[in-house]
């Protein structure tokens, strides 16, 4: 490998936002900063399966729908 074209790879602390906190290695800021993450496992509805809608822009979907729909398998 070719020196001095890598970053930093170095010790930082994350905090969630429930207070959570753990010690990770990143390229993020600098050894022994603090990374205070807004989202978490526990309450970020793509972890926790919160409400989900699916937007029809364009009829994107009506139109698949249509034109795929009578496809029975």
């Amino acid at each position: 490998m070719k020196a001095g074209i890598h970053p930093d790879y170095h010790m930082i602390k994350v905090v969630m936002t429930d207070g959570t906190e753990y010690q990770t290695r990143s390229t993020w800021g600098s050894e022994g900063e603090t990374m205070n993450l807004e989202i978490d496992p526990k309450s970020h509805p793509a972890w926790t399966g919160g409400n989900q809608q699916l937007m029809d822009r364009g009829g994107r979907v009506s139109k698949f729908n249509k034109r795929f729909g009578g496809l029975g398998l």
